[in-house]
């Protein structure tokens, strides 16, 4: 079955405190719109087409790459969209903040240890926060429309947090200032949904 784009569960205005309502309607209608188009004809007539974006992602390395590579793009940002909100939320609560002071020492660390991650990665890409295979948080970045799900990740486990680093994602209101939309970004961060994706994780 096809691949379709997905609803926002806000208004494009709704991040406005850190990403303006033009860039998310342009990264919504138009670059997520292009992966699952893409996508969709990469894989149409093919033993891929009844196959999940998850089971996509967990063969990509034996993938094309327009299969890889939109496909990917689809997940990340299905998955992007769904871990923002407009609500502020400060900080995570419960097991997951437990674990991030656990793991990091507190969650200014994290944030550091992330916002590095996907200032250096170099080109397109993005950071993630994931639970690996032994349970653990792990912070990584990916390049180009990878994500941790993928056999040819460099670092494998279940994201429960994920930020595009794209130009497209952040050009229009910070320009070549990748470090200060990261930085913003944190304040429209959805803890709640990353804690249910954290606890399915675990």
């Amino acid at each position: 079955m096809a691949f379709t784009l997905p609803d926002l569960p806000y208004d494009y205005d709704a991040l406005e405190v850190s990403i303006d309502a033009r860039t998310m309607e342009i990264h919504h209608t138009k670059h997520h719109q292009a992966y699952i188009t893409n996508v969709n004809n990469a894989i149409a007539g093919t033993e891929l087409e009844d196959k999940t974006v998850e089971e996509l992602c967990a063969i990509a390395g034996t993938l094309p790459p327009a299969v890889r590579n939109n496909g990917g793009g689809h997940f990340n940002h299905a998955f992007f969209w769904n871990i923002m909100t407009g609500d502020s939320m400060g900080a995570p609560t419960g097991a997951l903040a437990d674990d991030i002071n656990a793991t990091f020492g507190s969650l200014d660390a994290l944030k550091e240890k992330f916002n590095a991650a996907g200032a250096t990665r170099f080109g397109s890409g993005w950071a993630w926060l994931s639970v690996g295979a032994d349970g653990k948080l792990q912070v990584s970045s990916t390049p180009n429309q990878d994500n941790p799900l993928m056999d040819c990740a460099e670092v494998k486990g279940s994201p429960i947090l994920g930020l595009d680093v794209w130009e497209h994602a952040y050009y229009l209101r910070y320009q070549n200032l990748r470090p200060a939309y990261m930085q913003a970004w944190w304040d429209v961060v959805n803890w709640n949904k990353v804690s249910e994706l954290y606890a399915a994780a675990k």
